[in-house]
């Protein structure tokens, strides 16, 4: 594509690196971008930059957070004997939108994937584990994805965690082999959370 600007096209190329945009949505966005009034494009520019240097992780549940907690972990009406494990923060947002969870969450930060070089130590594993251990959880809930790094995620923690005295539940099957958690409409994950069964059922069928 032919530009008659430097400026234009590395902006269309900035655009292009993000997931799901091509050149020519690139493109539009950066016209759009043109259109605007010059403070609207520095709001937009500055809540970007600061969305890559202040925001942290939750040290308490790896979620991501303006503060040192998220606001999960702070609120006190949350239950803390139950745990939900998730794969990433948009994970606790599709649980959230439910309305049906009350517990507490652990953001693993991704899946055990060897063909892709993550293996357990590069999760928020030994973070679970340890979670486990000191606060008194009662039950894990393993909501992660049905596919075949969620699968064998999910197994791994089982091993891991199936000595303490727990409950370890998986969300019911009305996900689909292959579903993400963040595509699924919120009907059928809030149904699924509440009718969580023990892990151990679905290791025998």
């Amino acid at each position: 594509m032919n530009y008659s600007s430097r400026l234009l096209e590395n902006a269309v190329d900035e655009f292009a690196r993000l997931p799901g945009i091509g050149p020519k949505t690139a493109l539009r966005l950066a016209l759009h971008l043109l259109r605007q009034e010059e403070a609207d494009v520095k709001r937009f520019s500055e809540s970007v930059l600061k969305l890559r240097t202040d925001i942290k992780y939750c040290t308490e549940c790896g979620n991501l957070s303006d503060d040192q907690l998220c606001p999960v972990c702070l609120s006190e009406k949350r239950d803390r004997g139950l745990i939900c494990v998730v794969e990433d923060t948009r994970d606790v947002m599709a649980i959230e939108n439910t309305s049906q969870y009350y517990g507490l969450y652990h953001v693993l930060g991704g899946l055990i994937s060897p063909m892709n070089g993550i293996g357990p130590s590069d999760l928020r594993i030994d973070m679970l584990i340890k979670r486990v251990k000191e606060s008194g959880i009662k039950e894990v809930i393993l909501a992660l994805s049905a596919t075949m790094e969620g699968d064998t995620t999910i197994f791994y923690i089982y091993k891991k965690l199936k000595v303490f005295d727990i409950t370890l539940t998986t969300i019911a099957k009305g996900i689909s082999f292959g579903g993400e958690l963040e595509y699924v409409d919120e009907v059928t994950l809030g149904r699924s959370i509440l009718s969580r069964v023990p892990y151990e059922n679905s290791l025998f069928k």
